[in-house]
């Protein structure tokens, strides 16, 4: 298989019904009628000129090669475990991204007072509880307590969501904090709670959640023999191709042994500190049958860019000469749409389609996305120019490195691209000074709904593990069992991005992300305003989500005028589309 290409069958995707140019014939889907999107292009007209199958026959696709200090914490107990509550207070747009708060306040003010650190069990609590609150919300049970587990189920028989297994624990958890979890074992549960509603793999499930999250806490402590040994046993109850749960147990068992030995300074710390960090970024730019069942099989990928080029293409209905500026183009798929859109518009017949890639490397990845985008084009007929913007750093990104034409429409799209960056505040604060002087017409925004960025090493913890058990289950219910890609996407996408995440800190924990009213905030320092979505490009996401069997677990909510995408009421994207002032 290593020198097999792809057939073209293997890459048919659903695409949804057409993107419009225009909302004035568009039909509330909320009201159960089918848009009516005129001047668009759409499904039929997709296929007919190949879509993604285009871009994997012109260029066979083969598979990847893959195969500081914490503050001593307060015990538990010594805090009313269920009533902890948190007030936000103004933070520089630095420590804004640095820590995922949000600035409260002028923003002018340059100096602002340092936040209050409150113990690390305060916090950790209280996200735990906000867990377990939301668990109870969604299955509808009463807020009194977590004395009958078995409130958590609707239905004897029902299985338990790999989330749902880690809010059950964390309630546990928090039930518990006062006994010795060392020792604890898959017989006797803490408090004699009722495990009634849940069948036995559930509850041994839930079990292996609950140990996993006492090895976390001892790493808090910083009492480290006593998180190894914890550690050893959530290493040998997991496994790495077990059912979901198992699988998440099993890699961030393994990101915590890492995190202890290079703590401890174990034998094995030097070697993992020279170990070259998993390039996502790359891995992601490159089209390999991975990422693109990535794009084919979950899907947020399709989702989030459909209706934000829905966006684009409504914005740039009357230019002739269209210029879009990637912020992280990857492998340049989501063009496609856009291409096809372009060459089906006849009121306005395009002159010229200019797309311009910034990026820092690798700079013949970047080249080859420009030929296949190229190459489709041409297939359709499109005047097209690629371009890059390759920069050594961001703080080098000027205004007068783009090829700006005062005729063109300029649209910029940033999808993921500040989270690699968030480490370094000053060179996301020159990309948005370089695109204010540039003065696009829209910018869409997408992406990761979480908090990954804490400096509370638990608290990180916690976030990851409860963002991820979503994600586990989603491949779990979409891809199919025992798939080579599958497996690769958890060990080396996920399994490296949480051993980086969970294991690395300071600059070598690349990987980080924020919520999206830490980016409104951020945004509206530079005089940008957060647009509407239109109800085009929503319907097109609820579009996307018929075309796939597993689009009914997925979720779609609005935050302002923000759509956040997640995975059975668990937020994992966000899109969103801004205007400068």
């Amino acid at each position: 298989m290593a020198n097999a290409a792809f057939s073209l069958d293997d890459l048919n995707i659903g695409v949804p019904d057409k993107l419009s140019s225009s909302n004035k014939d568009f039909e509330s889907f909320e009201e159960g009628n089918r848009g009516k999107l005129s001047g668009s292009y759409g499904a039929e007209d997709w296929r007919k000129t190949g879509g993604i199958e285009y871009w994997t026959s012109e260029y066979g696709f083969y598979p990847d090669d893959y195969r500081s200090q914490e503050q001593q914490q307060q015990p538990f107990t010594d805090y009313d475990l269920l009533g902890v509550s948190f007030n936000a207070v103004s933070a520089p747009i630095q420590t804004c991204l640095e820590h995922g708060h949000i600035p409260i306040g002028n923003p002018n003010v340059a100096e602002t007072k340092k936040e209050k650190q409150h113990p690390f069990c305060l916090s950790s609590l209280g996200l735990l509880n906000n867990y377990g609150s939301g668990f109870k919300r969604l299955r509808g049970a009463r807020s009194e307590g977590v004395n009958d587990i078995s409130m958590f189920t609707e239905e004897a028989d029902r299985k338990l969501s790999t989330e749902d297994v880690m809010r059950v624990a964390g309630e546990i958890f928090i039930h518990s904090s006062c006994k010795t979890i060392d020792s604890i074992s898959v017989d006797i549960h803490p408090l004699n709670l009722s495990f009634s509603g849940l069948s036995d793999q559930d509850t041994r499930d839930v079990d292996l959640a609950v140990l996993l999250l006492a090895a976390a806490e001892k790493v808090g402590y910083q009492q480290y023999d006593r998180a190894s040994r914890l550690q050893k046993q959530c290493e040998y109850m997991s496994l790495k191709t077990g059912n979901p749960v198992q699988r998440v147990v099993y890699y961030f068992s393994e990101a915590l042994r890492e995190k202890i030995e290079r703590e401890t300074g174990g034998p094995l710390s030097k070697g993992l500190r020279r170990k070259p960090p998993f390039d996502f970024e790359e891995a992601m730019m490159r089209p390999t049958p991975t990422s693109l069942a990535c794009h084919q099989e979950l899907p947020f990928s399709q989702l989030t860019q459909f209706a934000g080029i829905q966006a684009i293409v409504e914005n740039v209905a009357e230019a002739k000469r269209i210029h879009i500026i990637d912020l992280a183009i990857r492998n340049g798929v989501q063009w496609i749409i856009l291409m096809q859109a372009l060459a089906s518009r006849h009121e306005c017949p395009l002159e010229l389609l200019k797309v311009t890639a910034v990026a820092t490397d690798p700079k013949h990845i970047i080249e080859g996305t420009g030929e296949r985008m190229l190459s489709f084009a041409q297939s359709l007929g499109l005047p097209f120019a690629f371009k890059t913007v390759m920069v050594s750093d961001m703080l080098d990104l000027k205004e007068d490195l783009f090829e700006l034409d005062v005729e063109e429409t300029i649209a910029v799209y940033a999808a993921f691209a500040f989270r690699n960056l968030l480490a370094m505040p000053n060179r996301i604060e020159n990309i948005m000074r370089v695109m204010r002087v540039i003065n696009p017409c829209l910018m869409v925004v997408s992406e990761i709904e979480a908090n990954h960025n804490s400096p509370v090493f638990v608290n990180r913890f916690i976030e990851v593990l409860f963002f991820f058990s979503a994600y586990f289950d989603c491949v779990a219910t979409c891809m199919k069992q025992n798939c080579e890609n599958k497996e690769i996407i958890e060990s080396m996408y996920f399994g490296e991005v949480i051993r980086n995440m969970i294991a690395a800190e300071g600059d070598e924990r690349q990987l980080r992300h924020v919520k999206f009213d830490v980016w409104r905030a951020f945004f509206a320092q530079y005089g940008m305003v957060e647009a509407e979505l239109s109800m085009s490009s929503l319907y097109q996401a609820e579009l996307i989500l018929k075309t796939f069997a597993c689009g009914s677990s997925c979720t779609l909510e609005m935050n302002g005028k923000c759509l956040l995408v997640g995975w059975k009421g668990t937020p994992l994207h966000s899109i969103s589309v801004w205007k400068f002032l």
